[in-house]
């Protein structure tokens, strides 16, 4: 049987992709590829491991970037495509071939606190309990189809950066879980929504 390809998207220090790097020791799926928006520490950790890695800076042309996205994704050949703190929004090219395929990971109980201030939007709701998603890439934000997620209990004496860093340990071993259940076939791909004319 042949290891199950994912690819990764990122944007920043890349800690969720070091959970995946680390756990590819396993043998159920393989790291073939990094894409990232920009120079960021997570090249670094995929050079350290020996994955191939792709920088598509977007500029003023979104089309074209979206486009490119999309063409480099079909040379990797995934099985999934796994964002992992990727700071951009996915286009319509992208979507068109690969929905249903992509994944990603959000600091929050979806649909509670999309975007991009999940935590700081917690700690304003005064929540006693957040958490993190793993979820389906859709056209909007954060609102694809909810794969699994975990609470985080929300403290007294939290402050943003406090809590953020609990939900991170929970969300590396969260992705980590769900890319194996993947691979192994519990979890599946979902078909691409035939949209009438």
């Amino acid at each position: 049987m042949s290891t199950y390809r994912i690819v990764v998207l990122a944007s920043g220090s890349g800690t969720l992709l070091q959970a995946l790097i680390d756990a590819q020791g396993t043998h159920e799926f393989e790291i073939v590829g990094l894409i990232t928006d920009g120079e960021c520490a997570a090249l670094t950790r995929a050079s350290d491991a020996r994955i191939a890695t792709k920088i598509l800076s977007v500029g003023t042309n979104r089309d074209a970037w979206d486009e490119l996205m999309a063409q480099t994704l079909h040379e990797f050949e995934p099985d999934l495509v796994v964002s992992a703190g990727f700071m951009r929004i996915l286009g319509d090219q992208v979507l068109h071939d690969w929905l249903g395929k992509i994944i990603n990971t959000h600091p929050a109980m979806l649909p509670l606190f999309p975007g991009a201030h999940a935590v700081r939007d917690a700690m304003a709701a005064g929540v006693a309990t957040t958490g993190t998603t793993v979820h389906f890439i859709d056209a909007g934000v954060d609102t694809g189809e909810v794969i699994v997620q975990r609470e985080v209990d929300v403290y007294p004496h939290d402050t943003e950066h406090s809590l953020h860093e609990r939900i991170k340990l929970v969300e590396r071993g969260l992705i980590v879980e769900v890319v194996k259940k993947f691979a192994r076939g519990e979890l599946s791909t979902k078909p691409k929504r035939v949209i009438a004319p």
